[in-house]
């Protein structure tokens, strides 16, 4: 396989495979060759399904030459997080304590990508119980970053931005409860959805916060995201969080480029204490979007830094509630920073607890959607940092810092999406993130690909 060909969008590799130009089982072999060859420089993959893929892309190739083209994931070799169950391959959350677990079931994500005819590769490497932002993991070892395998590649979906920037993958199935679809999107430089909450089903996904988790896709390019997204999004009776709205043609319209949208620039918050160069692209960015024809519009959000508070109660609170069967009991089998937080979800209160989840349901009811009265989109930095060194993440926890401004809309339950919006001069990626009303799902992707238009192809990382 050429590079040319592993760092193709999904979208262009299922033409070649809708014409029979490209052999699905002749694409997944040399995609397991591509991941033999750079996985032990990234650590992206925990555990590789050499042999399902194989079978799941032959069945795809006489699926595909007797004219049933299920659309354009048949055939693509894919790959999904670690906390996915997948019947009959090991799912370990990242952890000492399901190292071993071999689910019996899918779950409804992986299925539905299944049904679509997807190839799934394996399972991506992420921090431990999807806890922290760096997927540096004493179980399993750091996942790497693909533009410089000295520094994190996010988290916790690390493997998932790894691997889908170095081109091991056309696309990834990660998990966002604080940011962890978008942190490793902006980190590694790629686009990372998160759906409204309640969109995909949670089913068979080990829990981070049931509130707040959300599955969602990393691709090289917002129409993959789009693609993907549509997959895995639907109503779940396995999933009482799922809601009953319709999932409409994320696509449709997708391409109306810049003139006359509408974005909206927090004046409070985002926008602080950003490091230099994150901040210039960033702003390098809007003045793209502006010069296109899009209009840009300071929006008032004085409480935004505040939600940080209730949004930590309720992660760390339903965290700890999870992990009570074998936290603090089996201590010593949790990484000490995992420990600590849930350490701090533990000392969390009841009362702490009912007053952050009120203000997230009133938030979800519809207050935070009238932030957006008269603009399409909130435009933000996806992180106020570059990702930083696995070294300095070992000597103090960046995550706080790195889910400074994505775990807002996990806990409005918007629907956001990251894309690259440059490299600094040390050749690191940036990313900006837009965001928008619940279930309008399609907004936030017009606005990502309007500046993915004015931007231009993004580069791949050399990864030799």
């Amino acid at each position: 396989m050429t590079d040319d060909l592993a760092l193709v969008s999904l979208e262009d590799v299922a033409r070649l495979i809708a014409a029979k130009q490209v052999s699905p089982v002749e694409l997944t072999r040399e995609m397991l060759d591509r991941i033999e060859r750079l996985n032990p420089k990234l650590n992206a993959y925990f555990t590789v399904t050499a042999d399902q893929a194989l079978d799941a892309a032959r069945a795809a190739e006489r699926e595909v030459a007797a004219g049933r083209y299920r659309g354009p994931l048949h055939g693509v070799p894919v790959a999904v997080k670690d906390l996915f169950a997948t019947k009959g391959v090991r799912t370990t959350a990242g952890s000492k304590i399901l190292g071993d677990w071999l689910p019996d079931h899918d779950a409804t994500v992986v299925a539905k990508l299944n049904d679509a005819g997807a190839v799934n590769l394996g399972k991506l490497g992420m921090h431990e119980w999807a806890f922290g932002t760096t997927s540096d993991n004493v179980h399993f070892g750091p996942v790497r970053n693909p533009w410089d395998t000295a520094r994190v590649p996010g988290g916790s979906s690390g493997g998932s931005g790894a691997a889908t920037a170095a081109g091991l993958a056309y696309a990834t199935l990660g998990s966002d409860t604080g940011g962890s679809i978008r942190i490793p999107a902006a980190a590694c430089g790629c686009t990372g959805f998160m759906p409204t909450y309640g969109r995909a089903s949670l089913h068979g996904a080990i829990p981070l916060s049931w509130s707040l988790d959300h599955p969602g896709p990393l691709t090289r390019t917002v129409r993959d995201a789009a693609i993907v997204g549509m997959a895995i999004s639907g109503r779940d009776p396995l999933d009482p969080s799922t809601e009953d709205v319709t999932v409409a043609d994320w696509l449709e319209g997708v391409e109306r480029g810049a003139r006359g949208l509408r974005i909206g620039v927090p004046r409070q918050y985002f926008y602080d204490n950003l490091e230099p160069e994150v901040e210039r692209l960033v702003r390098s960015a809007l003045a793209g979007l502006e010069a296109a024809g899009a209009s840009l519009r300071e929006v008032d959000w004085p409480e935004a830094g505040e939600l940080i508070g209730p949004t930590t109660a309720v992660m760390f609170a339903e965290a700890a509630a999870y992990h009570a069967a074998h936290f603090p009991s089996r201590r010593d089998d949790y990484s000490p920073q995992v420990a600590a937080l849930l350490d701090v979800g533990l000392g969390m209160t009841g009362v702490q607890y009912v007053q952050a989840r009120r203000a997230m349901d009133e938030l979800r009811r519809g207050t935070a959607d009238a932030l957006l009265d008269g603009v399409d989109v909130l435009a933000t930095p996806t992180m106020p940092v570059v990702a930083p060194t696995i070294e300095a993440s070992r000597k103090e926890d960046p995550a706080f810092r790195m889910a400074s401004f994505t775990g807002i809309f996990d806990f409005t339950g918007q629907p956001a999406v990251s894309v690259p919006c440059g490299l600094t001069s040390d050749g690191l990626p940036a990313g900006i993130s837009f965001a928008a009303r619940r279930w309008d799902e399609a907004a936030a992707l017009r606005a990502a690909r309007a500046w993915e238009l004015v931007r231009g192809e993004f580069p791949a990382p050399t990864m030799g």
